[in-house]
């Protein structure tokens, strides 16, 4: 079974997500049957206390960890119905990630890592789209630079840009500034933010920042991992003090 949504509009959604790790004294339930749609276009901050699921979830709906049971759809592909080389290359085509981590090829220049994805794919550099991401993230004049050439920003915004370049169906964000001083991690989200507004990308954050959350179209709370409430139109007052009533 693989067309589960029909609506084009979902990118990804997970059914009853239940993963537990380990077994008998030492078992814990990361998620307990969790229910959420991605949607274009939308930027969903996924937020809650440490140990409330918030990594699980993501790298659950990335396809990068499996689930208990329940299940994951990217498009109409269900990730528990495919085979490991077809889900790394769905992966590929579909999906883009942007860690608190750069992970950039410290050989490389900046285009070489940004273009990297499409270098492994064997795929042709769409030139008018690579140049609207680049303008877009203002790092037109730092491409030949290595890693080792750019601050922490700059190369955040190349593994930002490297998200993007294949054009993913969605984006999955892991603390992207997290690593950032404050000038720096504004930047990035208002690019974050730009992507989503101008270029259609989905993007589902996790973060433990008010300040960061509030840049999202909508923020998702866990809490023992359980989806326990949804904030719209998000403020960083608003996040906060949702943020204090859970686990109490």
């Amino acid at each position: 079974m693989t067309d589960k949504k029909a609506n084009s509009d979902v990118v990804a959604t997970m059914t009853d997500g239940v993963k537990i790790y380990g077994k008998g004294d030492t078992e814990v339930q990361a998620l307990s049957g969790v229910d959420i749609e991605i949607r274009n276009g939308e930027f969903t901050a996924i937020m809650g206390p440490s140990g409330s699921g918030k990594s699980t979830l993501l790298q659950s709906l990335a396809g990068l960890d499996t689930l208990s049971s329940g299940d994951v759809h990217i498009g109409r592909v269900s990730l528990s119905k495919i085979k490991d080389k077809k889900l790394t290359l769905l992966r590929r085509q579909k999906v883009g990630f942007i860690f608190q981590a750069f992970n950039l090829i410290p050989t490389l220049t900046a285009k070489e890592n940004i273009l990297l994805p499409l270098t492994i794919a064997k795929k042709k550099v769409n030139e008018a789209w690579f140049k609207k991401v680049v303008d877009t993230l203002k790092i037109g004049d730092r491409l030949s630079h290595t890693p080792s050439e750019l601050s922490g920003g700059q190369q955040q915004r190349v593994a930002a840009a490297r998200a993007l370049v294949s054009r993913p169906a969605i984006i999955f964000a892991d603390e992207p500034s997290g690593n950032l001083d404050s000038k720096s991690g504004i930047e990035l989200l208002k690019f974050m933010r730009a992507a989503v507004d101008n270029l259609g990308q989905a993007i589902v954050m996790v973060t433990h920042d008010p300040n960061a959350a509030r840049f999202a179209d909508r923020v998702v709370f866990l809490d023992d991992g359980k989806v326990v409430d949804e904030m719209k139109k998000p403020t960083a007052t608003k996040i906060f003090d949702r943020l204090k009533k859970l686990g109490n």
